[in-house]
């Protein structure tokens, strides 16, 4: 009898400090409507922003792409006045420097001022399209900690109402599916808001790699027309 009651003893001890083990999927389901609404949000800013970094990566690897050999051979042509075999370059390559060139290229002929202020609004328009959609990542990286602040503000309100209507017994299980949205929907803003905050940065410097080049072959090509002939 003793050995039943040491043995029961053991179990319940056993029992009481097997440790609860919770999966992510778990965790969601267990902080009510409000955490799941809030998870499901922050999810969808996720894809929107991770879509937006490998679309817009692809893009500015595509622009940055400019054959080593086509300045010189801008170079040549307008060395030689062959104008339009230089227009048909810029046409082929197919990028925001040829694009830049190809404007400053139609423009030959009228004053220096003129042709740089054509290729600076030429630049501000393909700038432009290499920074399509980032703001919306730079937003995601800011918002999202709120929206899961957010929920960690409903989660406690949750906890609260359910000590109201426990009249004074505090259960921990009635509090739980609050501090479960608390918790997750803290830890879930955090993570997109950091993976979209390193992802708008780096976005950023690769845009701004193509923006020095375009600068670089402006600034070498308005060199060219300055040159005395």
């Amino acid at each position: 009898m003793l050995l039943f009651q040491d043995a029961a003893s053991q179990a319940a001890e056993e029992a009481l400090t097997e440790e609860k083990t919770l999966s992510i999927v778990e965790l969601i389901m267990n902080g009510g409507v409000g955490g799941q609404v809030i998870i499901a949000l922050l999810f969808l800013l996720l894809l929107v922003a991770i879509y937006i970094y490998f679309e817009r990566i692809l893009a500015v690897k595509a622009a940055s792409k400019v054959d080593s050999n086509f300045m010189n051979e801008i170079k040549d042509h307008v060395t030689n006045g062959k104008v339009d075999a230089a227009k048909v370059l810029c046409a082929k390559e197919n990028s925001p420097v040829s694009r830049l060139i190809e404007k400053g290229i139609s423009h030959i002929g009228k004053p220096l001022e003129d042709i740089n202020t054509a290729i600076e609004n030429a630049g501000k328009l393909e700038v432009y399209k290499l920074e399509k959609n980032m703001s919306i990542v730079a937003t995601i990286s800011g918002v999202a900690p709120m929206i899961g602040f957010l929920g960690t503000v409903i989660g406690m309100i949750l906890s609260i109402f359910e000590i109201s209507n426990a009249g004074g017994n505090v259960d921990m299980k009635l509090l739980s599916n609050g501090l479960y949205t608390a918790m997750t929907t803290t830890v879930g803003g955090l993570i997109v808001g950091i993976i979209a905050y390193i992802a708008y940065n780096h976005m950023v410097v690769r845009t701004e790699k193509v923006i020095h080049q375009m600068e670089s072959n402006s600034v070498e090509f308005l060199d060219l027309l300055n040159e005395p002939i």
